[in-house]
């Protein structure tokens, strides 16, 4: 072997060694002691509010629904979450001593709030938000702790991660979370308020709304302050963009608006489906008024950009597609949803008018129309009436038909649906099914 050839291998190895250095410095050097075994957070006198608090945090992160398994016990995990990597299923946040949280200390659950890592030391998968939680003060976190410490033990270990090679890796998560996490803790704004500051502490970190509506590169990262939309990995919905007026933007709206859409499901002829639906059923809705009115106020904050609605067709031109939607739409949703698309209240929502009718992205849209569902169910509103499912009784051509006159009828200009979209929609759906 030639001196330069072996002066360029030293160099690769030592290149190496310095990457997988530094890859364990801002992944493994977080500094927080775990050694310890489950202290208490409080005096027992302070423990009930404590634990109030807890559970008060929970429902504002949602954390219960991730947690728990369809027909299993609230908080014992095993919930699948699909991704493009693979399947990840959720952990036991009850206090079982072998499968829960049982053995760990205040300063274990701090550190995989704050930092991701598990109890042993494992880095933890960014299914679990840590992204977000890092916001979280230890006062929070403690809080969470001992509620959930007060939670009946349930025995249910979690299935394997079933993940695609090399993204079960330690290794891999470890370019990952130097790729896109920074541990750090809320720091507030001095030149905002302090209702401002609780709503910004709110939204980016417990809440982490920006898990749904920042844009996903191809690693699934994200610039976890960005709320410009993105279609959810796996789950064929789209969170809309929160800085635009045309997709579900707050910035023009009165705050009562938007504190109700928060605490119902429902405003200003606005409704949620599909996730955002099961936040507002699970978790917006338990938020007190001071908590929701913060978040108003935090969205309302956000810039909103000036892009225009995307005109669909030359009036007076329908195109055939549009023409078969309107005998379609007569037949199968005007009873409900009006002649002129104007819903009735309380029941149905109006279509005319509607963001989520003209989104330049189609996915809710055929989500809804094929799968059927039922908006938020709260307090405010307790009994949604459900949409139906068309996915049997109509075919792709004509639910392509129906939704392009909806998006074109009463004011409403998009773009047409293509028979492509419904097709490539149900394909997906039995995809994910399989």
């Amino acid at each position: 072997m030639s001196r330069v050839i072996k002066t360029i291998v030293l160099a690769v190895l030592a290149l190496a060694v310095l990457l997988a250095g530094w890859l364990w410095h801002v992944n493994y050097n977080d500094g927080v002691d775990v050694s310890g075994t489950a202290e208490p957070v409080a005096a027992a006198a302070d423990l009930p509010a404590l634990r109030e608090r807890g559970a008060y945090l929970a429902k504002a992160g949602n954390c219960m629904a991730c947690h728990t398994a369809r027909g299993s016990e609230p908080w014992s995990g095993g919930r699948p979450f699909a991704t493009p990597f693979g399947t990840l299923y959720s952990s036991n946040l009850t206090p079982d001593a072998s499968t829960g949280l049982g053995q760990w200390s205040a300063a274990a659950f701090w550190r995989a709030l704050h930092h991701g890592r598990s109890r042993d030391g494992r880095l933890l998968y960014p299914a679990f938000p840590y992204t977000h939680t890092t916001q979280i003060v230890r006062a929070d976190s403690d809080a969470l702790y001992a509620y959930l410490q007060s939670l009946p033990p349930v025995k249910a270990p979690a299935p394997a991660h079933q993940l695609s090679w090399p993204y079960g890796t330690q290794a891999a998560l470890a370019v990952w979370r130097a790729l896109y996490f920074q541990p750090g803790t809320y720091r507030e704004d001095p030149k905002r308020s302090q209702e401002w500051n609780r709503g910004a502490y709110l939204v980016r970190g417990l809440a982490h709304c920006s898990a749904c509506h920042a844009p996903r590169d191809s690693l699934a990262g994200a610039d976890w302050q960005d709320f410009s939309g993105s279609l959810m990995p796996a789950q064929g919905w789209y969170a809309p963009s929160l800085l635009s007026a045309h997709e579900a933007g707050v910035g023009d709206w009165p705050e009562q608006d938007i504190i109700r859409l928060l605490a119902t499901g429902y405003a200003r002829s606005a409704s949620t489906s599909g996730p955002m639906a099961e936040v507002i059923s699970q978790s917006t809705q338990y938020l007190n008024t001071a908590d929701l009115s913060a978040m108003a106020s935090y969205l309302k904050s956000l810039p909103q950009t000036k892009t225009a609605s995307v005109p669909a067709t030359t009036p007076g031109r329908l195109s055939g597609a549009i023409t078969a939607g309107e005998k379609i739409y007569e037949k199968n949703c005007a009873a409900c949803h009006g002649s002129q698309g104007q819903g009735v209240e309380n029941a149905y929502p109006p279509l005319a008018g509607n963001r989520m009718v003209t989104l330049p992205r189609t996915e809710n849209l055929l989500q809804v129309l094929l799968y059927g569902g039922f908006g938020a169910s709260t307090a405010g509103h307790p009994r949604p009436f459900g949409m139906p499912p068309f996915v049997l009784s109509l075919n792709d051509r004509e639910i392509a038909s129906v939704l392009s006159y909806i998006r074109n009828s009463w004011g409403n200009q998009a773009p047409e649906v293509s028979v492509l979209n419904v097709h490539s929609m149900r394909a997906e759906s039995r995809s994910t099914l399989d």
